[in-house]
């Protein structure tokens, strides 16, 4: 130390405490300075500034005021009081609302002498409860607000350097640590209403108990209601308790827990009534004020209207006016509390009156014993506002607002229990809040772990860890949990983290104009004011401001308008003006506050304004702000980065609408739109929201439009990625992958496709070469690709054919070939096709070549003539494909048949299959033979080997077997009994139908069964197509049609194709057709020629007709509605033409139709009379019969009732005249006749007919399994001799005196059913 700094460091102990330690730094700066160096200036600025801190010392003694003590509790334990404080650094005094402490400390610590050495700073946890103490304390010393009181809150502040008294929020205290991490402008620090245990208190209560020992002068005092007051002295290691007496009467309690299923409101009514009785019998002034505690606003609209209704409904409750307080209520709304009244009055209120403000005049208490308490969830990331049952020291505060005028009563809505089982505190809000805030703060200020500071009740650890993963996911920590430069940036803004990080992506946007009036409004309290029964003309005020893409917008908006009537207007007339749109003044100041200061930071970060953009954003006055059509204003261009700048802070607040119509958002919340939201009936598909609060429900409170894309660039770091379904993509020519992009949970994207050989470059190599190049999904292949490709198809057609995988190489052999030969970095078709073609040397394209000794494994055996290429089927040759694939629906010998030949293609040739796999046929259609079958044919192989020495691919398969096996082991099977349906595919014949077999074809059908090929061709005509050149078809009444051959082959798809030419008839005319099958072709032919003889002949028919229509059995038909009866005339006489010009015998020619016309036109009238009136008399007795069914049978008869509907059904179906042969239609009589036999002997033979119809229904059944469908004229010749049988079987069992046509029996039917 030089002689010159001497008399500076012993002059240090002489300055203001709060100055000592910056002069101290001062003196030791210059003290490292080599004297010769030392600047002479310097040493007098830092005397001179020493004598400034004496100076101001002496000043700052002389503007002590004399200090007044009014009549005050706290004030009678004043030396109590001083000689703690004087003999204790901590100490705390607990005290009542009402005992003065808060106005009268300061005042006592004054007269102490603090306040000189350094400022008495006195906390407060509110902005209004500062400014309102500062006032009141500067009144009591008689000076004006700024001397010698003054207050700091945020964003304003009314304090000078000569001030004594400084009141600030605890939140401000803290901000100034950063600075003065020592506090040393302060000797003494008041922390007031210590009691409430908010976030910055317990903060602050923990740093003073790391600072206190290194400021031994720092004397602190903690005032707290009654509440705990135990644990403040406990964490300050025994400090003193004073306890100070409010002015309180004595409190009585009653516990009236609701009755089962009362609701809240008639609980508040009876307690009401209640009052009012006991102030009558007692004599007492019905003037008595109540306050009603609830849990939130719901409850105070539904006691509020509950209560109103009864008084005006002549309840004794109608001389008591009922008043909401709440939070959200106007400033004049909440003071009408305070105003003079006459009758009772009922405040209805939130905990807001618990201890932040004193309702006057209250002397009954009702505590229904609920509150909204703020708490944060880790799981879902959402600040909830539970309802909870308060605490023991909760409610006792309650009860104690009873008290303060004169004695009281407090009726809680519970039962005692209940309160005795209550915690006793609530829940410190460090133990309930999101940490991330507090971290941040810690970590700028070096203060060290969360874990490790001293807390007076430590937060939970898991709240720690979620603080930490907050302000990670806003990138302000590195991962030694070290401030970001970001970091170091949101700590400098008085802000919760995620607005701090809207203003630095704004900045980087050029949107931090919008942003700040956005972020100034977040981080206030909304300036819209909506009372209870204004709310209609509030929100028509508001609707000006709204945006239907988003609610931050109407901040904006509502910054500008108000921003140009503020220039225009008085202060006077602008508060008005407010008032009338519905808007707080108060708060809007609050708000332009905030804004202000947000700004002066954002300028001290070197960040820039960028100019302000009119259109979009810019308002006319509110009740113009819409154009004459009534659209609003286009969208903004800043719409997009102001947004996405917004969205940076809010990225766990992104929600998604399901498909269901619900909205999704991250960690599988599923909030609701806030109802009064614009956007809370919006279609759009992405929001992103300011806050999730959860009430009644998880409410997104100011959302807006966000976009997926926004999200993935703005949340990079936090994304996860996971690929998912790698594949081949023979298009692109590389490997892709389906992307899935989720935050938290909530999937941005989904089945995105992306490059996967980036990604994983080994796994994408092989995909290309195992599906690529080897599996030949190339839209363009290396000529090494070509080449080995076409050689293995060459050599696989064996392998489908024997239907065996041990031919050929398999797949994996093929792809170790490719991945031996080829450079390990390539992965996609380009990168391969350039190294082929510019660095591959001859010898190494020489080696991706493929030869026969590599692909085959074994030398295939194949048969001659075993798997032929086509299949020959009456003169024409369809092609054969053979496919060896068991999973795939080709598995087997697929035949390709054209459209024009399908109906030449026969069921029971495809039976045999090929002559490769018959053998594989007939054995498994013998082993799928029940057990008891099967047995008679064992070795299987050797009867197999039998049959194929024996069968012979000319007739059907499955009777050629039955029958073969019949001879060989004198067992019949059944055809019914072979289980064909059930073999394998491969054993069936896939049928393939396409439109042509040469060139390009494409399949119309495909299957294994015919019928169901022709099913599935629905909409494509089966008939033959005609050439685009042939003329239209030939039809007329005339024989127009020249020679008509039995067969014509035509030309279609690349095939000759037989065909048969018949005349068909389509009603007024006939018309030249060609049909496919050959009886189907006979048989329509026979009917057209019949009609066209009906045109030759109308004149006769005509009378033939009229004459019918008055034969009885002919009217009866009338009655029937089936088509039957509707053609009978039309069939009948059609048949007769038939029959008479004999038509069994094809006419072909003109000439042959002619001459057959003439030779027995002569006739035809007298015979077709009598066949008529025969015709007439069978269906009047068909008709008999049936009226008989339709009356009411006896139960006893339903089986003989079901048998003959079912006979009548099959001898007389739809066409009857065209199907019976005439032979039998003459039978019919008989067969009629032997049914009334059985229905007059039914009555007395009631068992035996049931026998019977139980015999005759098997043998039905049969006939009807086997024709399948067919009508009669296209069953098998044995098949129709059954049916004929069977009905002659009917007249031999019921009527045997009638006689039968043929000998029938039993087993005679048996020994034909054989032969179907």
């Amino acid at each position: 130390m030089t002689d010159t700094l001497k008399p500076l460091y012993q002059q240090l102990d002489k300055v203001r405490r709060a100055d000592r330690f910056r002069l101290k730094k001062r003196v030791d700066g210059l003290a490292r300075t080599p004297a010769g160096k030392r600047n002479p200036k310097a040493v007098d600025k830092v005397a001179e500034a020493m004598a400034t801190s004496m100076a101001s010392r002496d000043k700052r003694l002389a503007s002590v005021p004399a200090l007044e003590w009014p009549d005050l509790p706290v004030v009678a334990s004043r030396e109590d009081i001083k000689q703690a404080i004087s003999d204790h650094q901590v100490v705390v005094i607990a005290g009542e609302t009402g005992s003065g402490k808060t106005t009268q400390l300061p005042k006592i610590c004054l007269e102490l002498g603090r306040g000189i050495e350094g400022t008495i700073g006195h906390t407060q946890p509110r902005r209004l409860a500062a400014r309102a103490v500062a006032t009141r304390v500067a009144e009591e010393l008689h000076s004006p607000l700024g001397s010698a009181v003054g207050f700091k809150v945020r964003f304003s502040e009314q304090v000078s350097e000569h001030s004594l008294i400084k009141v600030l929020t605890d939140g401000m205290l803290l901000n100034e640590i950063q600075q003065d991490r020592f506090l040393n402008q302060y000797d003494t620090l008041i922390i007031d209403e210590a009691h409430e245990r908010s976030l910055n208190i317990d903060f602050l209560l923990g740093y003073l108990k790391q600072l206190l020992p290194r400021r031994p002068d720092l004397k602190v005092i903690i005032t707290s209601a009654t509440i705990d007051h135990q644990r403040f002295a406990e964490h300050f290691g025994g400090a003193p308790v004073l306890e100070v007496s409010g002015r309180t009467f004595p409190v009585e309690m009653r516990y009236r827990p609701p009755a089962d299923g009362q609701e809240l409101s008639r609980q508040v009514e009876d307690i009401l009534l209640e009052i009012q009785r006991d102030e009558r019998r007692d004599g007492l002034p019905m003037a008595r004020d109540v306050l009603v505690f609830l849990a939130g606003e719901r409850d105070i609209r539904d006691v509020h209207h509950h209560l109103k209704r009864c008084a005006t409904h002549g309840s004794s409750l109608r001389d008591t006016e009922i008043l909401p307080l709440y939070a959200r209520l106007s400033q004049a709304e909440q003071h009408r509390i305070f105003s003079s009244h006459r009758g009772r009055r009922v405040v209805l209120s939130t905990n807001v009156a618990e201890t932040s403000l004193t309702v006057p005049g209250i002397r009954y208490v009702i505590d229904a014993g609920t509150a909204r308490i703020s708490r944060y969830s880790v799981h879902s990331k959402v600040q909830r506002l539970p309802v909870e049952p308060v605490s023991q020291a909760s409610a006792n505060q309650r009860a104690g607002r009873s008290g303060r005028v004169m004695p009281g009563i407090c009726f809680r809505l519970f039962d005692e229990d209940d309160f005795l089982n209550r915690p006793a505190f609530t829940d410190p809000e460090i133990q309930r809040t999101n940490l991330g805030a507090v971290i941040l703060q810690m970590a700028d200020l070096r203060l060290g772990r969360v874990e490790d500071f001293p807390f007076i009740e430590p937060p939970d650890g898991r709240l720690i860890r979620d603080g930490y993963r907050l302000l990670d996911e806003l990138g302000a920590l590195t991962e030694k949990q070290t401030l970001t430069t970001l970091g170091r940036q949101l700590a400098r803004f008085p802000l919760d983290p995620t607005l701090g990080r809207m203003l630095v992506a704004a900045a980087e946007k050029k949107v931090l104009r919008e942003a700040l009036i956005v972020v100034s409004a977040l981080a206030a309290q909304d300036p819209r004011e909506r009372p209870h029964d204004k709310q209609q003309q509030a929100d028509q005020a508001h609707q000006p401001f709204t945006d239907k893409e988003s609610d931050f917008l109407f901040f904006v908006k509502l910054w500008q308008w108000a921003d140009s009537q503020r220039e225009s207007l008085s202060r006077n007339q602008y508060e008005k003006l407010l008032k009338k749109t519905f808007l707080s003044p108060t708060r809007m100041r609050e708000w332009r506050d905030t804004h202000r200061q947000l700004l002066l930071l954002s300028k001290e970060q070197g960040w820039e304004l960028n100019a302000p953009v009119e259109s979009g954003l810019a308002l006319r006055e509110p009740d113009k702000a819409k154009s004459k059509n009534g659209d609003n204003a286009p969208p903004s261009p800043l719409y997009a980065p102001l947004h996405q700048a917004l969205l940076t802070g809010l990225l766990a607040n992104v929600m998604q609408r399901t498909e269901e119509g619900e909205w999704l958002s991250t960690r599988n919340r599923k909030p609701l739109v806030w109802p009064g939201s614009s956007l809370s009936k919006t279609k759009a598909r992405w929001l992103m929201a300011a806050e999730q609060v959860e009430t009644s429900r998880l409410f997104a409170r100011t959302v807006a439009k966000t976009d997926p894309l926004w999200i993935e660039q703005a949340a990079g770091h936090l994304l996860k990625r996971q690929y998912f379904e790698p594949h081949w993509s023979k298009k692109r020519g590389c490997a892709m992958a389906k992307e899935q992009v989720n935050l938290f949970g909530l999937i941005l994207a989904s089945g995105r496709p992306v490059n996967y050989g980036p990604i994983q470059p080994e796994e994408a190599r092989e995909l290309m070469i195992r599906e690529g190049l080897v599996m030949g999904q190339l839209t363009r292949e290396p000529p090494f690709v070509r080449t080995n490709r076409e050689r293995f198809e060459t050599l696989e057609e064996m392998e489908h054919k024997l239907r065996r995988r041990d031919i050929l190489v398999d797949e994996e052999a093929r792809v170790a070939f490719y991945d031996a030969r080829l450079p390990g970095d390539l992965h996609t078709v380009a990168g391969l096709m350039n190294w082929y073609n510019k660095q591959a040397s001859e010898e190494q394209k020489t080696a991706l070549l493929m030869d026969e000794s590599f692909l085959l494994s074994r030398s295939p055996d194949l048969g001659s003539d075993q798997f032929p290429d086509q299949l020959k089927l009456d003169g024409l040759r369809l092609p054969l494909e053979y496919s060896f694939d068991p999973t795939g629906e080709r598995d087997g010998v697929t035949l390709i048949v054209p459209l024009a030949a399908l109906n030449q293609v026969s069921e029971a040739r495809l039976d045999w299959l090929v002559p490769g796999l018959l053998r594989e046929k007939l054995e498994a259609l013998i082993r799928a033979l029940p057990k008891a079958r099967r047995r008679h044919f064992v070795p299987v192989p050797d009867y197999v080997s039998a049959l194929m020495e024996t069968l012979a691919p000319d007739e059907p398969l499955l009777p050629a077997m039955t029958r073969e096996l019949q001879r060989m082991s004198g067992l019949r099977i059944e055809l019914e009994e072979w289980q064909a349906a059930t073999l394998p595919d491969h054993l069936r014949m896939f049928i393939q139908v396409v439109d042509r077999v040469d060139g390009k074809r494409k399949v119309l059908a495909q299957g294994r069964s015919l019928d169901d090929v022709k099913d599935r061709l629905a909409g494509v005509t089966r008939d033959l197509p005609k050439p685009p050149e042939a003329a239209p078809a030939l039809r007329g009444q005339e024989w127009l049609f020249g020679e008509l051959p039995e067969t014509e082959d035509q030309d279609l798809g690349g095939m000759t194709v037989r065909r048969f030419p018949a005349l068909v008839d389509i009603g007024s005319e006939v018309e030249l057709q060609y049909r496919d099958d050959e009886v189907e072709g006979a048989w329509a032919h026979r009917w057209g020629t019949a009609r066209l003889l009906s045109f030759k002949l109308s004149v006769q028919l005509r009378d033939l007709r009229k004459q019918a229509s008055q034969m009885a059995g002919f009217q009866k038909l009338k009655t029937e509605k089936g088509a039957m009866a509707r053609n009978a005339l039309d069939h009948a006489l059609l048949r007769l033409l038939a029959e008479h010009f004999r038509l069994d015998e094809p006419v072909r020619n003109e000439a042959a139709f002619r001459d057959r016309l003439n030779a027995h036109r002569g006739d035809f009238v007298p015979w077709a009379q009598q066949q008529l009136a025969t015709l007439g008399k069978l269906f009047a007795h068909y008709r008999q019969l049936m009226g008989t069914l339709e009356k009411n049978f006896p139960l006893a008869w339903a089986h003989a009732h079901r048998d003959l509907k079912q006979q009548l059904g099959q001898l007389f179906p739809d066409d009857v005249l065209l199907q019976v042969p005439w032979a039998w239609l003459q039978e019919y009589p008989r067969l009629l006749g032997a049914i009334d036999h059985r229905l007059d002997k039914l009555g007395g033979q009631i068992g035996k007919d049931r026998t019977l119809s139980a015999e005759l229904e098997a043998y039905s059944k049969q006939h009807e399994t086997r024709a399948a469908g067919a009508p009669l004229w296209k069953q098998p010749e044995p098949l129709q001799q059954f049916f004929w049988m069977l009905q002659e079987y009917r007249v031999s069992l019921f009527a045997q005196q009638l006689g039968t046509k043929l000998s029938v029996s039993a087993k005679r039917l048996n020994k034909q059913w054989e032969q179907c």
